[in-house]
């Protein structure tokens, strides 16, 4: 019971917000009382924190695996793009953004888990590409690894870019596109632009 309640609070969370969903909600969309929830998570800020974890892990591990293919450096950033982007929905409700509002040491602790975890990938990119000849070899993969996670934090912050104007997707492909052409060779341009070509088609 512990896990569906997990699996529903995630679905309407990713669709609907942190803040939006009540526990009321969960238990009227799983036909059960609120009392059966608070069996299982002492109050809403428990309940966010179990599906916040859940989330990340899911999330890493398939990171884990799409790199461990070895793919081309940027074939392997558009995939992980699209794998992270199915699983949160295309962040509709901006969760990240209510998340940091509403349950600001739970996102600060989820912050510390990504950073750690995006450096070591982002940094084996970043070597890969330069080794492969797609990124440029005068790149200082320390800076770039950092900036490139601040973009991915940034580009949510929903007062800069309001979800009326930007979907997430649409705000994922113009960072790529722009971290990308700022590090790649000719080479690498070739490949970008056969990606653009074929999302886009």
């Amino acid at each position: 019971m512990k896990e569906k309640i997990k699996i529903t609070a995630t679905e309407l969370f990713l669709n609907l917000g942190f803040k939006s969903v009540t526990m009321d909600d969960i238990a009227n969309e799983m036909g059960i009382s609120k009392k059966t929830i608070y069996t299982h998570f002492s109050n809403k800020t428990d309940l966010v924190n179990e599906v916040t974890a859940s989330l990340f892990c899911v999330i890493s591990e398939g990171i884990d695996l799409i790199c461990a293919t070895q793919k081309n450096s940027i074939e392997e950033l558009y995939e992980i793009k699209r794998f992270v982007m199915e699983h949160l929905k295309d962040e509709k409700s901006s969760p990240q953004y209510q998340l940091q509002k509403y349950y600001p040491k739970i996102y600060a602790t989820l912050k510390k888990k990504q950073y750690d975890v995006m450096q070591d990938c982002v940094k084996d990119n970043l070597i890969r590409g330069v080794e492969s000849g797609v990124y440029r070899d005068t790149i200082n993969i320390e800076f770039i690894a950092r900036i490139y996670f601040n973009g991915v934090i940034g580009i949510k912050d929903n007062e800069l870019f309001p979800l009326k104007e930007f979907s997430m997707n649409t705000l994922m492909e113009y960072f790529l596109e722009y971290h990308i052409r700022g590090i790649c060779t000719p080479k690498g341009l070739e490949t970008l632009h056969k990606f653009i070509t074929t999302n886009q088609s």
